[in-house]
């Protein structure tokens, strides 16, 4: 998959994606992440990207020129992934990101995402976009770190990055509920002991056991998730018996 960042600040992202998970990602070719600085397109010598908003008010809004010439310089010099990508901007104006999203954008070949700062976007700029994200209801000084978090989560979907493939379908949320209780050595811990059904060698029960606590963290943590999730009529049983 092909990453594209549209970014005054392409250094922000030298951290997060120079470790972990990422880095391997990008070192054994899953991911290609390319970074963009709509700056080097701005008209003016100054290289402004920025302008005060018509009719007053606080802050600096990102004009319309350079970010149109920065992301139609990106589509077009990847015009090979035209057919099967997704161009992303980031704004609290956009619906939650979530897994099942995660897993959705991991289906195309690339993704552009773009980064606005400062009070926020021309409203031209949205038309460059197939879609708004936003992380969460709050409000961030740019887009660099809620595109981060999306390409984290949607890099954990493509096969070959993380270390097993089990990995990704036992995350919280990849299903729904949240992830069931993991436990390693020692057996025992200042009186808290491993339980027992995942020491047996029982691999049909450990994959009941951990069904079962998944739905009951699901249910004490966030029980609004039961009511979306792909639940079985023995799921259901076990909760109503638990209720009971």
């Amino acid at each position: 998959m092909r990453i594209d960042m549209v970014t005054i600040f392409p250094e922000m992202f030298s951290g997060p994606f120079g470790d972990s998970i990422t880095k391997r990602a990008v070192d054994n070719g899953i991911l290609d992440i390319h970074f963009t600085n709509f700056r080097d397109f701005a008209e003016d010598k100054h290289h402004h990207v920025d302008d005060s908003p018509f009719g007053g008010g606080a802050g600096m809004v990102l004009k319309p020129e350079p970010m149109y010439k920065a992301v139609r310089d990106v589509l077009a010099r990847t015009e090979e992934y035209a057919a099967n990508r997704r161009v992303l901007i980031m704004d609290p104006s956009g619906p939650t990101f979530n897994q099942a999203k995660a897993k959705e954008l991991a289906g195309y070949d690339q993704l552009v995402f773009i980064c606005g700062h400062y009070e926020g976007f021309d409203a031209r700029i949205y038309k460059l976009a197939d879609e708004a994200i936003s992380i969460g209801d709050f409000v961030l000084t740019g887009g660099e770190l809620p595109a981060m978090v999306i390409t984290d989560a949607v890099s954990r979907m493509l096969p070959g990055v993380l270390g097993h493939e089990d990995s990704a379908p036992t995350d919280s949320f990849y299903e729904g509920l949240l992830e069931f209780p993991q436990y390693t050595r020692p057996r025992e811990f200042e009186g808290m002991e491993v339980p027992e059904v995942l020491l047996n060698g029982d691999h049909a029960k450990i994959r009941q056991w951990r069904r079962e606590q998944s739905l009951l963290v699901t249910k004490k943590y966030r029980p609004d998730l039961l009511d979306k999730a792909p639940l079985t009529d023995k799921d259901r049983q076990f909760l109503a018996e638990y209720q009971d």
